[in-house]
């Protein structure tokens, strides 16, 4: 198993992860698929501005991403982040989100964050109880905030001090 930062190289397999999770579930209520290029241009984004993508990959095969950046614009929020992570189906239960997780918020931490936000569909359980394991606590839940395959969805919103 290999952990790493993303490449450009990385942009085609990342797409073809996070798509069926846009596509098909209420994890995300973005609707919107990502190209190779959507990809290929946030790497470069977090890359220039600090920021971490990771990648966790396995016999050649790319099973998990996250990534970091700041919260909400301004200078107020510049320490406080906001993160994503998506792994395959088959990386899951294996702890590589954990490690993911670990890796990316000792990255935010070396670029000065202070806070970390998980912003979680109320319809993934298991992405709020991943996320207390790992030390979140919930802050907050915004009822009906998000809208995909014609209903609300709530928003949970856990928070860790790095």
């Amino acid at each position: 198993m290999i952990l790493r930062d993303a490449e450009a190289a990385d942009a085609q397999a990342i797409a073809a992860l996070v798509n069926p999770v846009i596509r098909d579930t209420t994890i995300t209520f973005t609707t919107r698929e990502k190209t190779a290029q959507d990809v290929a241009d946030d790497i470069a984004a977090k890359r220039d501005l600090g920021h971490g993508l990771l990648v966790v990959e396995e016999a050649g095969a790319l099973l998990g991403v996250a990534s970091y950046g700041q919260f909400r614009p301004g200078p107020g929020y510049a320490r406080t982040a906001e993160h994503s992570i998506t792994l395959d189906p088959s990386a899951r239960g294996r702890g590589l989100g954990r490690l993911l997780m670990q890796r990316l918020e000792d990255h935010a931490c070396g670029a000065g964050m202070y806070s970390m936000i998980a912003a979680v569909s109320g319809e993934n359980p298991g992405g709020v109880a991943f996320h207390e394991r790992l030390g979140y606590a919930r802050v907050a839940v915004l009822p009906q905030i998000g809208w995909k395959f014609g209903r609300w969805l709530d928003l949970i919103l856990l928070q860790k001090q790095l």
